[in-house]
């Protein structure tokens, strides 16, 4: 069931929004070679419930932690922990979520560790801006299928292919419900866009092909080819002036 939020429940959601923002923000500074991803996960905890909000992530399914720290060839859902390093070149994904007021928020981005080749930094690029890509196609009228057209075909024209397996999906009371938001497939299909519709959009781009697996942690998935991905993701509600990105901070 898809659940249409108010002008006031959009409100309570940009709350949240912008506590994922502004502590992906705060974790810029630490994201540097030697820095272990336990670390960041901590200093994100932390910050999250100084806001009187709570980890979205931790305890869902099970999962141990506030962020998803996945590095290189890491997809999504990498666990943080002590023996995991950054290292200069690496690039490296965190996704955040916070519960506030009773409404999630939901944010990643793709940072770089120290210098990273010029192939590393075009991936992030691309992804981000095949988000926004995305973003632009969530308005009243269009269909779902719209977002994941405009994603897909401007990755796969710089030379990328999109994760096929993970999706974006709607947000509100819960982390994750209906409906889910493909980054691929053919416009013009799905459900017709609505006024209170907020979903979270989050393109996972590999540099390889498309084809991932999931690691013995049960968790971490990686491309199967071993080359590196990015991931990018904003929470956005349609309204009748367009696209509203909750996740931006403002």
């Amino acid at each position: 069931m898809i659940y249409y939020k108010s002008a006031e429940n959009i409100e309570l959601m940009r709350i949240a929004g912008k506590i994922v923002h502004d502590t992906l923000c705060m974790l810029e500074q630490w994201i540097k070679p030697g820095v272990n991803t336990l670390k960041l996960d901590e200093l994100a905890e932390e910050y999250i419930r100084s806001h009187d909000a709570v980890p979205s992530f931790k305890g869902y399914g099970d999962f141990p932690a506030t962020l998803c720290i996945s590095r290189n060839e890491e997809v999504v859902h990498g666990i943080p922990n002590k023996k995991t390093i950054l290292c200069d070149g690496d690039i490296v994904s965190l996704d955040c979520g916070a519960l506030l007021n009773g409404y999630h928020g939901d944010h990643a981005r793709t940072y770089a560790v120290g210098n990273v080749s010029p192939e590393k930094q075009r991936l992030m690029d691309v992804t981000k801006k095949s988000l926004a890509h995305g973003i632009e196609k969530a308005v009243i009228g269009n269909h779902l299928s719209d977002i994941g057209y405009a994603v897909q075909t401007y990755a796969e024209s710089q030379g990328y292919s999109v994760v096929r397996e993970l999706v974006g999906h709607g947000i509100g009371q819960r982390l994750h419900e209906d409906p889910q938001v493909p980054n691929y497939g053919k416009a013009g299909r799905g459900i017709i866009l609505k006024e209170g519709l907020v979903i979270a959009i989050e393109p996972m781009v590999n540099m390889g092909k498309a084809g991932v697996r999931t690691l013995s942690d049960g968790w971490t998935i990686v491309t199967r080819d071993r080359k590196p991905s990015a991931h990018f993701e904003h929470t956005i509600a349609i309204t009748k002036d367009g696209p509203n990105i909750l996740t931006s901070g403002k």
